[in-house]
């Protein structure tokens, strides 16, 4: 196991930027001795040559999008080289532990995947603890372990593991360089971008999203000198920008200030964005000026709807008025909040789809919108807090293993259909590279007309004047949604030989982090 390339690690997409998935385990792995070869398959080919190498294959799969694109990859990898050792790692890992374990794994891992997959690697190499079983496969051999704590089997029950890890800096040694990843758009200029994180897990437990029945509340804060290490290396790979992907820099706000200080005492002119929930935003407006100050150009926020029904239903933990006390919040501050929606769900009504465009229209805020943003839909993993929240509606259907999803409709099915009209709009906005108003417009004319209502679409581009170019990454941010099948192989291509192919720089993703 020690030997270069018998552990391969995966990553089959991480909204665009490095994976830090890989970097962060390749480096507790090499701290143990061992040498594993990392591979983006979004941006780099997976040769055969490197799976035939492999004892361990471990796929990265913390969104819905990497595991639809982790399984393609996996049946190759069966098909090559039955014999390796499959394991998937991340959020959608344990959340379909059921279905992968049945088709394609050998193992899971969820929660804090570093130290339960470097105890599967030992495991793994203590030959007189293994003996090989046939399976039904025709020529595949798998190795059946002894348990292993935080690591879930076919013989062995494991949830999330939960303990807070030992913390290296990451290594991304052997990556693809920057220049492959999205990079800040600002002021006419493309800078690249990094990504890190400064805590894992999240404290809140929104009920939608896919990290509460991972972590059930509960987080953990990366040291300060592990994150600048971390910046450090990716500004001396020429990163000018630095996203902090923690589902919510808020988690704990001293801690965050402390590394955006040393962050502009470091680097003055690197600038940074994080994802901060609309909640922290109002409780801790104070800070919000110095955030500037030290080099923030936007935030991103869960907004999702403003019905609130439906922040009620998901537990967002706030309410349509304080969402539009945000937006002006932020504007007076001096800080651009790009807000990720999630505006077809089961008690998003048809009126409250079109009060929600007219918001962004009134405000002129629309620039600020990732058309895509208009079309996401909810979607529901096995084991979703939703489905513990209430008794079994009406609307919701059966749970389809293989989209990894319950599927659901719509009490009303004007929202299904337009759901499925406006995603058309927004693939054809990024494949065409329609400036964001006139998107915006377009769906605006289809969500009236499934309406009945007459809209002149020219004339209102018209009122709302030029577009804007506030700050914004190439890659959009999603959370909690279900691309629809078209979208999903125009922007995340699989070639004919189970290869993930990135064919976009606004490619679709369910992501919960």
């Amino acid at each position: 196991m020690k030997a270069p390339g018998a552990i391969l690690l995966l990553s089959c997409y991480e909204l665009g930027h490095q994976p830090l998935a890989l970097a962060s385990l390749q480096a507790r792995l090499r701290e143990a001795g061992y040498q594993p070869r990392v591979i983006d398959c979004a941006v780099e080919p997976l040769g055969e040559e490197e799976i035939r190498a492999a004892q361990l294959v471990a796929i990265s799969v913390p969104m819905h999008t990497a595991l639809r694109l982790g399984e393609a990859l996996a049946r190759r990898i069966r098909a090559t080289h039955p014999q390796a050792y499959l394991c998937f790692y991340g959020l959608y890992a344990l959340l379909n532990a059921d279905y992968l374990l049945r088709e394609l794994a050998d193992a899971v891992l969820g929660g804090e995947y570093e130290e339960p997959l470097l105890a599967l690697v030992r495991a793994l190499e203590q030959e007189g603890q293994v003996r090989e079983t046939e399976c039904q496969e025709p020529g595949r051999r798998a190795l059946k372990l002894p348990a292993v704590p935080g690591v879930r089997t076919r013989e062995q029950r494991a949830g999330a593991w939960l303990r807070r890890p030992a913390f290296v800096v990451p290594q991304r040694h052997g990556l693809p360089e920057l220049q492959r990843y999205a990079r800040l758009e600002w002021n006419g200029r493309y800078r690249l971008a990094g990504y890190t994180e400064t805590t894992r897990g999240c404290k809140h437990t929104c009920l939608h999203c896919p990290i509460t029945p991972v972590y059930r509340g509960r987080f953990f804060a990366v040291p300060q000198e592990v994150v600048l290490a971390d910046i450090r290396a990716q500004v001396e790979q020429g990163a000018e920008h630095i996203t902090f992907g923690d589902p919510d820099f808020f988690n704990g706000p001293t801690h965050a200030l402390r590394i955006a200080r040393a962050l502009h005492q470091a680097f003055p002119a690197v600038t940074f964005d994080a994802t901060i929930k609309i909640e922290h935003l109002l409780k801790h407006r104070h800070l919000l000026p110095e955030l500037r100050e030290l080099g923030c150009l936007f935030v991103v926020s869960a907004v999702e709807s403003l019905n609130d029904e439906v922040l009620r239903h998901l537990r967002k933990g706030h309410s349509a008025a304080e969402a539009v006390e945000a937006f002006a919040l932020m504007e007076e501050v001096g800080l651009t909040l790009r807000p990720s929606l999630l505006p077809f769900s089961p008690w998003e009504t048809l009126e409250s789809y079109l009060a929600l465009l007219d918001f962004f229209e009134e405000r002129h805020l629309v620039e600020q919108v990732d058309p895509v943003h208009f079309s996401i839909r909810l979607l529901i993993p096995p084991g979703s807090a939703l489905l513990e929240s209430e008794e079994r509606p009406a609307w919701l259907g059966e749970l389809d293993e293989g989209a990894y999803s319950y599927r659901w409709r719509h009490p009303d099915p004007r929202m299904d259909e337009l759901q499925e009209r406006v995603a058309v709009i927004a693939e054809a906005a990024a494949q065409e590279g329609w400036n964001p108003v006139e998107t915006f417009f377009r769906i605006k004319e289809e969500a009236l007309a499934m309406a009945g209502r007459a809209f002149d679409r020219e004339a209102a581009q018209r009122r709302y004047g030029e577009p804007r170019r506030p700050p914004r990454l190439t890659e959009s941010w999603f959370c909690c949604a279900e691309p629809t099948r078209g979208h999903l192989a125009s922007c995340c291509g699989v070639s004919s030989r189970g290869q993930a192919v990135a064919v976009s720089s606004t490619r679709c993703c369910s992501a919960g982090r």
